[in-house]
């Protein structure tokens, strides 16, 4: 009797322990150990292999160290010389790894003269660490990383470490406006990036989904309304922002609440920011994806970006 009583009293100490551990990787924004609201990475340690020639253009592999995890990434590099305009790329949801030579985006950035930095999220590929905290509503770890990122490009001699832009899709929304406060980022572009509270997006997108049946817009917005805001609030940042900010959306989007984004948005153009946004009709969440639901986003990101640096003498 007194052996099971002990394997009963083990159990329920491994069930508190394993509890206590759920519970730690749900806390709310800012209070998680996995997610610890001290993390930064103003000047990572860096390393940078061998430059590789292509006929349009070079990459660079680069590893930084970002909160004793190891980030692993390419920097891809106009073909002319000069100090380069460039941009860090600004991963959505999920596990993400660096982007790849290819598509619109990336090619004709770089063909137009800025250099992309790109790496594997935190915990994909070659990066270390765990992903994904910002699919629970953690940006700390995230943030740091692009600040950190941020730091290797204008630790480069080929870089203009005055136009260090950002850039990005989807989650990138919660991301890019602290990111370009912390690191005093040039400008922000961004793609079916949400400007509401994150779990109101997700609220969104279930509602949006169908998880309630086929509901209107309309009904939505009620719903999103009634329900209030919850979840990380993107708005204190984006009302510190004073650089240019460009927000693409599809008004089919299913994910990022088109509407009520663009109300935030339109609120602070109101209050003098230098906001840029364009919308396209009938178009899905994936603005930037290979293939886009809209051919003309990336294009469009693409000349606004550059019209808002200043290109190296050819």
């Amino acid at each position: 009797m007194k052996a099971r009583r002990r394997t009963i009293a083990v159990a329920a100490v491994v069930l508190a322990v394993v509890v206590v551990g759920a519970l730690l990787l749900v806390t709310p924004f800012g209070s998680s150990v996995q997610d610890p609201d001290s993390a930064q990475c103003l000047r990572p340690p860096v390393t940078s292999g061998m430059g590789r020639e292509f006929g349009d253009h070079r990459e660079v592999e680069v590893r930084f160290t970002c909160e004793n995890v190891v980030l692993a990434g390419t920097v891809y590099l106009p073909a002319t010389a000069g100090r380069h305009p460039a941009l860090v790329w600004i991963h959505g949801a999920g596990q993400a790894p660096r982007l790849g030579w290819g598509g619109e985006m990336l090619p004709g950035l770089v063909r137009s003269g800025i250099a992309v930095l790109s790496y594997d999220k935190r915990g994909v590929g070659e990066s270390g660490g765990v992903c994904c905290p910002g699919d629970s509503g953690h940006f700390n770890l995230l943030s740091a990383d692009v600040v950190g990122a941020v730091s290797v490009l204008r630790g480069r001699p080929d870089i203009d470490a005055g136009q260090v832009g950002l850039v990005g899709a989807s989650q990138a929304g919660w991301i890019a406006p602290r990111t370009a406060n912390q690191a005093h980022a040039a400008f922000v572009a961004l793609a079916s990036a949400p400007t509401v509270p994150e779990r109101t997006a997700n609220l969104y997108e279930r509602l949006a989904g169908g998880e309630k049946g086929q509901l209107t817009k309309e009904e939505i917005s009620r719903r999103l309304k009634d329900a209030g805001s919850s979840g990380f609030d993107p708005l204190p940042d984006l009302q510190r922002m004073t650089i240019p900010g460009l927000w693409e959306f599809g008004t089919a989007d299913d994910r990022t609440p088109v509407e009520e984004s663009i109300a935030i948005l339109d609120r602070l153009k109101a209050t003098g920011k230098n906001i840029t946004v364009l919308v396209y009709p009938n178009a899905g969440h994936g603005l930037l994806d290979v293939p886009a639901t809209d051919p003309q986003a990336a294009p469009a990101m693409i000349e606004w970006i550059v019209n808002h640096v200043h290109l190296p003498s050819r």
